[in-house]
């Protein structure tokens, strides 16, 4: 997935594809990620918002967060991102809201393929 890679390249950490399809009627994916600070986040969401712009030809309907960079919310209507200072990923804590959805496999980081 273009999102997973990207924020890999930016080194993103904690990377989630989680699968609401037909538990919400607003998107399909959501791709949690975190970042170390501010500006890692902000780092992490701009690259995000360039890889899928340059290798889909998409740009999200909206974009919260930018300026605090805390969490920032990219929606690409099928898919939502949210990229997390941690302290706000725990706080928040998407990932046990939707505990029973299902998670699809996120790829190895560059050069860990084979680890």
């Amino acid at each position: 997935m273009a999102i997973a890679t990207a924020g890999l390249d930016k080194k993103a950490t904690g990377i989630e594809i989680i699968d609401v399809c037909g538990k919400v009627d607003y998107t399909e994916l959501l791709v949690l990620m975190s970042g170390n600070s501010d500006r890692h986040v902000h780092a992490v969401a701009k690259g995000v918002q360039e890889h899928v712009k340059q290798q889909l030809g998409v740009v999200p309907l909206s974009v919260e967060g930018m300026t605090a960079a805390n969490w920032v919310l990219l929606d690409f209507n099928d898919v939502v991102v949210h990229v997390f200072q941690q302290e706000a990923r725990l706080f928040y804590d998407l990932e046990g809201l939707w505990i029973d959805a299902a998670r699809l496999s996120v790829p190895a980081p560059p050069g860990r393929a084979n680890e």
